[in-house]
C-alpha cells in the first residue's frame, strides 16, 4: 500500500467518524404542534368564515381525547392558585389548556408564561390562553408592578376609560396574557362586585363597559363581561356560598348591547335563580344550569363567544357534585380554577367516553377554545 493511498483512506475514515459524531450529538427535534396556514384576527372569531371553520377542524383532527378535554380546563397559578411546579406537572400530563395568572408580580408572570410555553412547544401541546382579573379596580393588586391606573369608580370620563383600558392591555401584552376577565358589568349594588365596574351612574355602565371591551380587543386581548346573569343586585358573596336572584333577572338588560357590539367572552356567576318560572335553576348555580347558560345566554341572547365559569373553588359551587361535568353540560366552554385539575380532567373524560350527547358538548366547547387560539394568532 503506497503512502498516498494510506493518507486518503485515513482521511476518509476521519470524515466518516466526524459525520457519525455529528449525527449522534444532534439535538432531539421539537415535537411539531398543529399550525394554521392562514392568519386570522380576533375580529374573525364571531364571523361566518369557512376557512376558519376548516382551520379549527384541522387542529381538532390532530388532537387525542386527552388534549381535547384539556382545552376546557384552566387552573390558576400565583399566590392564591397552584404552584408553578404543579402547573408544569399538569402541562407534562397534557390535562390543561390555559392558566389564570392569580396574584403575583409582573416579572413573575412574564417568566412563568415563557417557561410554560417552552414546555408546551417541546411537548407539542397547543399554546395556552393566559387570563387575569385585570379590572381597573383590581389589576394593580392582582399584578404587582403593573402600571398604576384609576379604579373603576374613580374614572370620570370616556377618555379615561380608553386610557385605562389601553394601559392595562399594554401591560398584559408585555406579560403574555391574552384573556382579560374584565369589565364587571354588574350594577353598583353588591359590596363584593359593585365598586369594580362602571355602574355608579347607571347611564354610563353599558357605554363605558363597551368602550373598555373594544379597546381591550383592539389590543388582541379577549375581553369578558361578568358576572352573568347579574351579581349587582344580589346581597351576598358567592366566594362564601351560593347566592340567589329572587324573581326577575333585572340585570339581563346589561348584556344584549355588549353582545351586539362583539364582546368575545362572558363569565357566568355562581348565582341561583328562585321564584322565576322560566329561569329557575333548581338549586344549582347558574354555572351548572342549562336553563341559564344554553337556553338564556346562547339561545335567547344569541351569544356565540367564549363562556367561562367563575372560579370553581368558590363557595357558591364547590359543594356541587361533578361540578365540572355539570358546567360543560350546561353549555360553558371553560372550567375555571377547579379544586383539582387532574380530577376535573378525569371526570370530564369519563363522561365524554360513555355519553354521546356530552361528548358533542365537549367537542363544541373545545372547538370554541381552539377557534379563539387561532384568532389570537397563537397557532400561526
Amino acid at each position: 500500500m503506497n503512502l498516498k493511498f494510506t493518507f486518503l483512506l485515513f482521511s476518509s475514515l476521519i470524515g466518516l467518524f466526524a459525520c457519525s459524531q455529528q449525527a449522534d450529538t444532534k439535538p432531539t427535534p421539537e415535537v411539531p404542534k398543529p399550525e394554521t396556514q392562514i392568519k386570522f384576527k380576533l375580529t374573525d372569531f364571531l364571523s361566518e368564515n369557512p376557512d376558519l371553520d376548516k382551520a379549527v377542524n384541522d387542529v381538532m383532527s390532530q388532537l387525542d381525547d386527552t388534549a381535547i378535554i384539556a382545552q376546557l380546563i384552566m387552573p390558576a397559578v400565583g399566590k392564591y392558585g397552584q404552584t408553578q411546579a404543579t402547573i408544569e406537572d399538569h402541562i407534562n400530563h397534557r390535562i390543561i389548556g390555559g392558566v389564570l395568572m392569580l396574584n403575583g408580580t409582573k416579572s413573575e408572570f412574564t417568566s412563568m408564561i415563557s417557561s410554560f410555553e417552552q414546555t408546551n412547544k417541546a411537548l407539542g401541546n397547543l399554546p395556552f390562553l393566559y387570563s387575569a382579573d385585570a379590572e381597573p379596580s383590581l389589576v394593580n393588586r392582582k399584578i404587582a408592578g403593573s402600571t398604576p391606573v384609576k379604579k373603576a369608580a374613580e374614572i370620570s370620563s370616556i377618555d379615561e376609560v380608553i386610557k385605562v383600558a389601553q394601559q392595562i392591555s399594554s401591560d398584559l401584552n408585555d406579560i403574555g396574557i391574552n384573556y382579560n376577565f374584565a369589565p364587571v358589568v354588574d350594577v353598583a349594588g353588591n359590596a363584593t362586585v359593585g365598586y369594580r365596574g362602571f355602574g355608579s351612574k347607571p347611564g354610563q355602565l353599558i357605554p363605558w363597559s363597551n368602550t373598555f371591551i373594544q379597546e381591550t380587543q383592539n389590543k388582541n386581548i379577549i375581553a369578558t363581561a361578568k358576572h352573568f346573569p347579574g351579581h349587582g343586585l344580589v346581597s351576598g358573596d358567592t366566594h362564601a356560598s351560593l347566592q340567589t336572584i329572587d324573581g326577575e333577572l333585572k340585570e339581563i338588560s346589561n348584556y344584549p348591547e355588549l353582545i351586539k357590539e362583539g364582546v368575545l367572552s362572558i363569565m357566568v356567576a355562581h348565582i341561583g335563580v328562585i321564584n322565576n318560572k322560566q329561569y329557575n335553576t333548581n338549586g344549582l348555580p347558574a354555572t351548572c344550569s342549562k336553563t341559564i347558560v344554553t337556553d338564556l345566554l346562547k339561545n335567547e341572547l344569541k351569544f356565540k363567544g367564549l363562556i367561562v365559569t367563575d372560579a370553581m373553588n368558590m363557595g357558591g359551587v364547590v359543594n356541587v357534585p361533578q361540578s365540572a361535568t355539570k358546567a360543560i353540560a350546561a353549555g360553558c366552554h371553560i372550567v375555571l380554577m377547579p379544586v383539582d385539575a387532574a380530577k376535573a380532567h378525569n371526570e370530564l373524560l369519563a363522561r365524554y367516553k360513555k355519553d354521546k350527547e356530552f361528548k358533542a358538548q365537549v367537542i363544541e366547547a373545545a372547538k370554541h377554545v381552539i377557534r379563539m387560539k387561532i384568532c389570537l394568532g397563537l397557532l400561526n
